[in-house]
């Protein structure tokens, strides 16, 4: 099986048939077979896809972006936010002890403390990608070597 770079639309829906977001991807790598990626099964569901292909994929949010984890949810003090003008609901990005900045979303305000959640916003939620292929083509050595805009990582934010 050849890994493919495909550019296609995409609907995004929630498996009670909610719209999430329709999406133009350019260029993407599928086939990428490593353990860390996100959405393992969009990955799988668009191997072999064809142009002018339409295809349905439904994704496990254990396939997708997870369950969702509590011991995501920190508290912070507030004293160490740069940005101190938050709301419910907000993101904000931290950098961490190792220097790598995770977003999170505000949860709760409480007195020296800000409740924060690092769950991907579409944690826990079974998917369903409706594809519509536009090209398709095999991936150069070049592009594998590099892997470039690989599914699991520049898809659906």
């Amino acid at each position: 099986m050849n890994s493919q770079v495909i550019s296609f639309n995409c609907i995004l829906k929630n498996k009670a048939g909610l719209l999430i977001s329709s999406t133009y991807n350019r260029d993407v790598l599928t086939a990428i077979d490593t353990a860390e990626t996100q959405l393992q099964g969009l990955t799988q569901g668009l191997k072999n896809l064809k142009k002018g292909e339409h295809r349905k994929i439904s994704v496990s949010a254990s396939e997708a972006y997870g369950f969702y984890d509590l011991q995501k949810i920190i508290l912070y003090p507030v004293k160490k936010l740069i940005t101190k003008d938050l709301r419910l609901g907000q993101t904000v990005s931290i950098i961490g002890k190792s220097g790598n900045s995770r977003t999170y979303k505000v949860l709760e305000f409480h007195n020296d403390f800000i409740s924060l959640d690092g769950n991907h916003p579409l944690a826990g939620q079974d998917l369903v990608f409706e594809i519509e292929a536009l090209e398709v083509r095999d991936a150069t050595k070049e592009e594998l070597s590099a892997s470039i805009n690989k599914v699991g990582n520049n898809l659906f934010h």
